[in-house]
C-alpha cells in the first residue's frame, strides 16, 4: 500500500486534514503519521498550506494520484440470495430496500459522489429487474450465463476484461455502508475487514505491521474479518487474473468464491495447482482495509435486516410473506427460521416458524398455470381430506395455488432401491386406488400428450429426430389401452420417490397432488417406475409389491405402456420448459428413452 497517496488523497479531499486524522486513516501512530507527512514535504508532494495548520498539494503529488486514479466498479449481482426467500423469489438481494433506498443504489450514489461513474453491474438471477439502472445511472450490465451453475469465480472470470489495466472497485450488490468509503483514488489493492469479537465461521486475516495480508482462514476467534467491498489495482488485477484464469478451466472449481484462489496464492497451493502459470508462484499484495463497527453490513438472512430496518418486521412488501401473515393472523415479525427449500420442477418453496411449528409454504413456478388445473388439484385435496394419505394442509389457493402445510420434523423421502419403503408406498397406493373416492375431472394421458406438443412447437420444435415414428407409436399404444377399458379411479400421476415421506414413526404420506385425478390406477406404477429410473427386472419386482402376487399380462402390458407414454410425455414436458429457460439435464433424454424401450416391450407382449 502506498501510503503516500493515501496522505495526498486525504489532504485534496480535505486541506485541513489533522496528523491525528490521517493516524487513524492510515492505522499508524501519531509519530508514524507526522514521519510519513514529513516525507511527502520532502518529496515534494506536498506543501504546508496558507491557511494556518492546513496542507496543499504540489504538481508532483498530483502526478502521484494521477497513477493510482480508480478507473470505475464491479458490482456482483448475479446470485439467487438463497437465505432471502421468499423476498429474493420476486427481487433479486440487491434490490431490496434498507430504510427506504435499494442497497446497489445507495452504492452507486456512493461512488457517484466521488466522480465513479464507469460501474458494470455483472446479473445473473432476474436479471431483467437490473435493467433500469441503465437508464437512471448510465451504468452497464454484464450478463453471467453460469449464475445458477458456478460461484464467484466465474463472475470474475466472465468479467475480466474490465479488469486488465484499471483500477477497479469489485463490490456486492447486497451489501450497505453506513458511511461513503470510496475514493478517486486508491494506494492499492485491499480488502474491507472488520473485526469481530468471540468465534466466527468467517474467513479471517492475518497481516504484517504494514497491512499487507499475509494468510487468509476460515473461522477463528477475535478476529480481523473480510467483509465488504474490495478493490483490485491494476498490478493486483495483472497478477490475480491469469491465475483466476487458470482455476476456471480446473474441474472442481465450479462452487469455489474468487477469494479461494487469492487463498491458494498465499498459501503456495496455486503454484501447485497451475505449475505452468508463472504468477501462480509470485508473491500478490493486498492488503487489509480496516473498518470502524458497524460501517459496513452484509445482511445475511431476512433476520438480519429485519433487526437492522425493523420495516421488515411489520411489512416486507411479499405476497408469500403478507399471505402468510394472514392465513395465520400474526405480524410478519412472528414468521421466522426462514429458509429455502429445494426448488421443484414446477414450484418454489420455503420452510418457516410460527408459534414453534413449522410449516412449508409453496409458490407456483412461472408458466405452471398453463400447465396445472389448481381448481382440480385443491379438489383432489379436499377429496382426500382426513384419510392420513396427503401431507397435511392448512391453506390452499385454487386460483393462484399457494399452499401451505405442515412440515413433518425428521421425516425422510422414500429411496427407491429400499424395498421395505417401497412396499409401504404401494401399500399407501393401494389405499386411495381402492378408497372409492371421485373427483370431476380426468388425467387424460392423449389429450396431455397432444397439450405439450402443441406448447413445444410453439416455442420453436421436439427436437429428436425421430419424433414422427415415436409418435405413432405412442398413438398406437393409446389405441390399445383405450380398447381395454379400464375403470378409472383416483390416481396421483406423480408418484416420484421424492413425493413419498416417511415419518419418524413410519407412516407414509404422499404429497404434490398437482396433476392427480380419475385414472387408469396403473398409471402410478408406471410413474412410480419411470421417476425411479427402474430397468425391466426393477419394475416387475414394483409389480409384485403393489398387487402382492404376480402380474397378469395384461396387467404387466398396461403398467409397460403407460411406462412409454409417461416418459413420452414428461419428454415433451422438460423440452417445453427447456424452451422456457430451465434445464433438466439428462432427465430429457432418460424419458425419452423409456417411451421408446418400454413401446418396444409392449410390442412383444400378445394379449
Amino acid at each position: 500500500m502506498d501510503r503516500n497517496v493515501i496522505i495526498c488523497r486525504s489532504i485534496l479531499e480535505n486541506p485541513a486534514v489533522t496528523q491525528r486524522e490521517l493516524a487513524k486513516e492510515l492505522h499508524v501512530s501519531l509519530g508514524t503519521a507526522n514521519s510519513l507527512v514529513k516525507e511527502c514535504l520532502e518529496k515534494n508532494l506536498i506543501t504546508a498550506g496558507k491557511k494556518k495548520d492546513s496542507y496543499e498539494l504540489l504538481p508532483k503529488g498530483q502526478a502521484l494520484l494521477d497513477k493510482h486514479r480508480v478507473d470505475g466498479a464491479v458490482i456482483i449481482a448475479a446470485g439467487f440470495g438463497s437465505r432471502f426467500v421468499p423476498l429474493t423469489f420476486e427481487m433479486p438481494k440487491g434490490l431490496l430496500e434498507v430504510f427506504g433506498e435499494r442497497m446497489i443504489e445507495r452504492q452507486i450514489r456512493q461512488l457517484h459522489e466521488v466522480g465513479i461513474r464507469n460501474i458494470t453491474i455483472v446479473v445473473g438471477y432476474l436479471k431483467e429487474k437490473f435493467e433500469y439502472l441503465m437508464d437512471k445511472y448510465e451504468v452497464k450490465l454484464l450478463y453471467n450465463p453460469e449464475y445458477s451453475k458456478k460461484n464467484t469465480l466465474a463472475t470474475i472470470y466472465h468479467a475480466r476484461h474490465l479488469f486488465y489495466g484499471k483500477n477497479m472497485y469489485v463490490l456486492s450488490s447486497d451489501n450497505w455502508m453506513r458511511h461513503n468509503m470510496y475514493h478517486a483514488y486508491e494506494g492499492g489493492a485491499w480488502y474491507s475487514s472488520s473485526y469481530i469479537e468471540g468465534e466466527t465461521s468467517e474467513w479471517c486475516l492475518s497481516y504484517n505491521k504494514k497491512g499487507r495480508i499475509l494468510d487468509v482462514f476460515v473461522g477463528g476467534t477475535d478476529q480481523w474479518v473480510m467483509y465488504g467491498p474490495v478493490f483490485f489495482s491494476k498490478d493486483f488485477s495483472s497478477q490475480f487474473l491469469p491465475v483466476l484464469e487458470g482455476y476456471y478451466h480446473l474441474p472442481g472449481t465450479e462452487q469455489l468464491y474468487w477469494e479461494h484462489v487469492y487463498m491458494d496464492m498465499l498459501s503456495g497451493e496455486a503454484a501447485k495447482r497451475l505449475p505452468d502459470v508463472p504468477q501462480a508462484k509470485q508473491e500478490i499484495d493486498m492488503f487489509i482495509n480496516r473498518r470502524p463497527a458497524d460501517e459496513v453490513y452484509e445482511f445475511e438472512n431476512l433476520e438480519e435486516l429485519r433487526r437492522f430496518d425493523i420495516k421488515y418486521q411489520r411489512h416486507s412488501d411479499n405476497e408469500a410473506m403478507e399471505l402468510v401473515a394472514r392465513v395465520f393472523k400474526v405480524p410478519e415479525s412472528d414468521i421466522t427460521e426462514i429458509r429455502c427449500l429445494k426448488a421443484g420442477m414446477t414450484n418454489k418453496s420455503f420452510l418457516f416458524k410460527i408459534r414453534e411449528k413449522q410449516y412449508i409454504c409453496r409458490i407456483p413456478g412461472p408458466g405452471t398455470e398453463l400447465l396445472i388445473n389448481r381448481r382440480q388439484e385443491k379438489a383432489v385435496y379436499d377429496a382426500l381430506h382426513g384419510m392420513d394419505i396427503t401431507e397435511k394442509v392448512v391453506y390452499l389457493d385454487g386460483e393462484t395455488g399457494y399452499k401451505i402445510a405442515e412440515f413433518y420434523e425428521g421425516a425422510h423421502n422414500a429411496e427407491a432401491d429400499n424395498e421395505e419403503e417401497i412396499k409401504k408406498c404401494m401399500a399407501l397406493v393401494r389405499k386411495f386406488h381402492g378408497s372409492g373416492l371421485k373427483v370431476d375431472h380426468s388425467f387424460d394421458l392423449k389429450e396431455r400428450i397432444e397439450f405439450y406438443e402443441k406448447l413445444c412447437k410453439a416455442h420453436g420444435d421436439v427436437l429428436f429426430e425421430d419424433y414422427s415414428v415415436v409418435r405413432q407409436q405412442m398413438s398406437e399404444l393409446l389405441e390399445r389401452l383405450e380398447g381395454l377399458g379400464h375403470k378409472k379411479v383416483l390416481s396421483h400421476l406423480d408418484t416420484v420417490v421424492d413425493n413419498f415421506l416417511i415419518l419418524p414413526n413410519g407412516d407414509v404420506r404422499l404429497i404434490d397432488w398437482e396433476y392427480a385425478g380419475m385414472c387408469d390406477p396403473l398409471v402410478d406404477i408406471a410413474m412410480c417406475a419411470i421417476y425411479s429410473y427402474y430397468n425391466e427386472e426393477q419394475t416387475d419386482r414394483l409389480m409384485e409389491i403393489y398387487f402382492e402376487r404376480k402380474p397378469t399380462m395384461e396387467e404387466r402390458f398396461t403398467i409397460y405402456a403407460h411406462m412409454a407414454l409417461g416418459g413420452f410425455l414428461w419428454s415433451l414436458w422438460a423440452v417445453y420448459k427447456a424452451a422456457l429457460g430451465e434445464e433438466f439435464g439428462e432427465y430429457t433424454i432418460i424419458m425419452y428413452r423409456y417411451a421408446k424401450n418400454f413401446f418396444r416391450k409392449c410390442s412383444s407382449i400378445v394379449l
